[in-house]
């Protein structure tokens, strides 16, 4: 069925803008239950320091050497913070703003993995609160509330719960944006872009002591989960369009 081109416009911002409401609704929920949990901070610490007796059984924990070098070196120290703080939730706009007016499918399935993964890692939060290894270690350094204040003017303190180290949705979620941007992008250095973002965010929140390793395994896990939970939630999709 045929469709002026200025009715075709409308329908689709109206489409963006439906989307667009779903998303800050499920934004909104996430950041209330996650910063809102009510916990105690012993109980929080102690499970932190369960998941540093099982790293240092299985060999994982390399905290403490992972943020060796960016300590020695400003550099390095000035790139982990970048990377936690601008490489997270602005990418994660920038990506959804791009793919939700150009790439539908692609969008979607992000949209439905952050909403899956997002609802599990939730009940993590609750269930398993774990304090981040900067408040546990203390031969390890807080780089991003030492030398950046970026991150509490786009993660203001009243929507933040620092006892929700574990599993790590700031690798999980960019190992999402990677997957999206590496399969919707027809430019090759956009699509390297999509394989390096979710490794060099693994290595940071390492190395600003904000994850242990476990942390990042958990998110990534979980991120797969909600990627498989999209996608059969987009074959579904395809199957009720196609039915007569």
């Amino acid at each position: 069925m045929f469709m002026p081109q200025s009715s075709a416009v409308q329908h689709r911002a109206r489409w963006v803008l439906g989307q667009v409401a779903i998303v800050l609704l499920g934004l909104f929920f996430y950041f209330q239950v996650r910063g809102l949990t009510a916990i105690a901070p012993s109980t929080a610490e102690g499970h932190a320091r369960d998941i540093t007796r099982l790293e240092e059984r299985i060999g994982l924990d390399v905290e403490g050497l992972v943020q060796a070098p960016v300590l020695a070196a400003p550099a390095l120290e000035t790139g982990a913070n970048w990377i936690y703080i601008w490489g997270h939730w602005p990418v994660i706009v920038l990506t959804m703003g791009w793919l939700v007016w150009q790439h539908r499918p692609a969008f979607l399935r992000l949209r439905d993995a952050m909403l899956v993964s997002g609802g599990l890692g939730l009940i993590v939060y609750v269930t398993y609160p774990v304090a981040p290894p900067r408040l546990i270690d203390p031969d390890l350094v807080d780089t991003v509330t030492e030398k950046s204040h970026a991150y509490r003017v786009l993660q203001p303190p009243s929507f933040v719960n620092q006892y929700a180290a574990m599993p790590s949705l700031h690798a999980g979620w960019n190992l999402l944006v990677g997957i999206a941007i590496a399969t919707a992008a027809t430019m090759l250095a956009l699509r390297w872009v999509g394989f390096v973002l979710p490794v060099l965010m693994s290595l940071a929140v390492v190395a600003t002591a904000n994850h242990y390793v476990l942390d990042v395994l958990a998110g990534l896990a979980l991120a797969l989960v909600g990627h498989v939970g999209a996608l059969l939630l987009e074959q579904r999709r395809e199957r009720r369009q196609a039915a007569p």
